[in-house]
């Protein structure tokens, strides 16, 4: 075998990598005495990417949502349904589409080499003709109007649209109906051989296999298979602003209870490597310490009926945007918004605790030594980090780098009242 060893001896795992000629990525972790086995096929390729230079050298706009639909009509073949091939063999298959990549995935306990070429056969075999994609358009359509009336994404994306003035991430992953009915046959192949060539993707095996044979499997595989030769890709992205396109965005919807998401924009963007994820887990520690559930103004906001337990906070941190999103289910928008300004305004006045810090970083490493259990979590979150140059172990090291000063930093770079939108839905 002529992969590459990597070993992270902290945690005890050896991950084993190989680029092959085509400049496909291909990762293995062997987790043996784990039952199933996961593997993800992604590219790098998702719903903010809709203006580029294509792989014929054109800049091209697309229409809003296309990865999206590339995605769905991946799974149709000349001769069926990809999922039937899938069940055959007892995996279960799935994909998504989220703003920066595209994944398509399957698990299961047994016949892995066989769901493994099922998966590397189907995403390299597009099957796009006007009729199919034209019948793909109302199935759409209809997931798309079923969200429109789902508070929780209206209010998620009204909180994102409150956020950018230009930058893609605030137009819905599935796109509008408008837009979804000006996509086409040639379009979608645009858009495949241009974000689909195997050195713009990373496939990823987890599981009780052996190394050797799985990338025996895969050599092979796309041996049998000729690709263009790789060209650089070219996104293209207008300036945004660093300010918010709108400090307040209310939606009028039929709820039993209001949702509120308030938030800060992210204006320190631009980064990868240890670079991001430093930023990425100090700015999760600062707001846990300041709202996380284990704080006091949890625990007092939760007395008074300002929240229950669909409040939560989050930080998310790409190349091209950030932000940091608070909020949930609640009867008193205005009181629970006017708090946490407040409680903000009280941590940026008088400081952080360090006690606070220790306790919460101790808290996230034994979360994350946790989820190391998961093969599903291991899955999902490697291809995210590698395509951000990120390796998912170095998560320890770089959190027990993190000093107090580090977070204190963060609190005054981030939580910034020029950065902060609101949207409610009520």
């Amino acid at each position: 075998m002529s992969a590459e060893e990597i070993v992270f001896d902290q945690l005890q795992e050896t991950l084993y990598y190989e680029q092959l000629p085509n400049g496909l990525d291909v990762y293995v972790l062997p987790k043996q005495g784990f039952n199933k086995t996961y593997a993800t096929f992604t590219t790098k390729y998702g719903s903010i990417d809709n203006h580029f230079v294509s792989h014929q050298g054109e800049e091209i706009k697309v229409p809003d949502g296309i990865a999206h639909f590339l995605e769905h009509k991946m799974f149709e073949e000349d001769e069926g349904d990809v999922f039937n091939e899938f069940s055959q063999y007892g995996a279960q298959a799935n994909a998504f589409t989220s703003f920066d990549m595209t994944a398509y995935l399957f698990s299961c306990t047994d016949h892995v080499k066989k769901n493994l070429s099922t998966l590397l056969n189907f995403v390299q075999n597009p099957y796009f003709t006007d009729q199919n994609v034209e019948k793909e358009k109302g199935i759409i359509e209809q997931e798309i109007r079923m969200y429109q009336d789902n508070p929780d994404w209206r209010v998620y994306f009204g909180f994102i649209e409150a956020l950018y003035h230009r930058l893609p991430v605030k137009v819905d992953i599935a796109g509008t109906v408008d837009s979804i009915y000006r996509i086409n046959k040639e379009l979608l192949y645009t858009c495949y051989e241009t974000f689909y060539h195997p050195s713009n993707m990373l496939l990823f095996v987890v599981g009780a296999v052996q190394p050797g044979e799985i990338f025996d499997l895969v050599k092979e595989n796309q041996a049998q298979k000729s690709f263009q030769p790789a060209r650089e890709i070219k996104r293209l992205f207008e300036q945004e602003p660093d300010s918010v396109a709108q400090e307040r965005h209310e939606i009028e919807l039929k709820v039993d209870m209001p949702k509120i998401f308030m938030g800060f924009k992210e204006t320190n963007v631009g980064l990868n490597g240890k670079e991001m994820l430093k930023q990425e887990l100090s700015t999760h520690i600062l707001m846990e310490m300041i709202l996380g559930p284990t704080s006091n103004v949890y625990e007092q906001l939760m007395e008074e009926g300002l929240i229950d337990d669909s409040f939560a906070i989050d930080y998310n941190l790409e190349q091209k945007y950030g932000f940091s999103m608070i909020g949930g289910n609640t009867r008193h928008p205005e009181k629970l918004l006017q708090r946490v300004k407040d409680t903000l305004a009280q941590v940026k006045r008088e400081g952080l605790e360090k006690a606070e810090f220790e306790r919460n970083r101790k808290k996230k490493i034994g979360h994350f030594l946790k989820a190391l259990n998961s093969p599903e979590f291991i899955a999902t979150q490697f291809t995210r980090y590698k395509f951000n140059e990120i390796d998912l172990f170095d998560i320890i090291p770089v959190l027990e780098s993190l000093r107090f000063e580090d977070i204190e930093q963060r609190l005054a770079e981030h939580v910034n009242d020029d950065q902060f939108a609101v949207c409610i839905v009520k």
